[in-house]
């Protein structure tokens, strides 16, 4: 309950400053001197940006987390008792064992919103956001019926061929 309080107080915050620098913007619209219009058309962009930003997210959780309450009243909700670092951090090795479990149950029935949740949890755990988010995303689409888009070129959907063990340099290549 603590993270969606903080979520709305910071939404509202936010929404506040964007209220702000939209205002901003039409006062240097009105100026007339074209510098200053220029810098007031994008003070006016941005937070339009913005507020597709915040909604496109909050849109995301919500889903995500509806998913989370009807697999969780299925009972097929995963358990939390990966083993742990000392810092807290799930470790690395049961993440990645968890993960191969995850994506063969995922292979296994590619149509299933359940499968994708599941993954995107084991992505999570092995603290790969982007492709968390993707399968969520994917799980999203599947249980609302709509098809869930695939990479451009490729067959059937990204499952991270090279998986959340293998790690990546600086620069964003794969490294073994």
């Amino acid at each position: 309950m603590g993270g969606k309080i903080t979520y709305v107080f910071l939404s509202t915050a936010l929404v506040l400053v964007f209220g702000v620098v939209a205002m901003e913007g039409v006062l240097l619209l009105m100026t007339g001197e074209p510098a200053a219009m220029g810098m007031g058309a994008v003070a006016f962009v941005l937070p339009c940006l913005g507020g597709w930003f915040l909604w496109a997210n909050t849109r995301f959780a919500r889903d995500a987390n509806r998913l989370a309450r009807e697999l969780a009243a299925e009972g097929g909700l995963p358990r939390d008792d990966l083993a742990r670092t000392p810092g807290g951090r799930i470790d690395r090795d049961v993440a990645d064992e968890v993960f191969a479990r995850r994506r063969a149950e995922t292979e296994e029935a590619p149509g299933d919103w359940r499968t994708w949740f599941r993954l995107a949890v084991a992505y999570r755990d092995a603290r790969d956001t982007p492709r968390a988010r993707e399968a969520m995303q994917r799980a999203i689409d599947l249980h609302a019926g709509r098809p869930a888009p695939t990479r451009p070129g490729a067959d059937t959907p990204d499952l991270a061929p090279h998986g959340p063990g293998t790690r990546t340099d600086d620069r964003g290549t794969h490294a073994e």
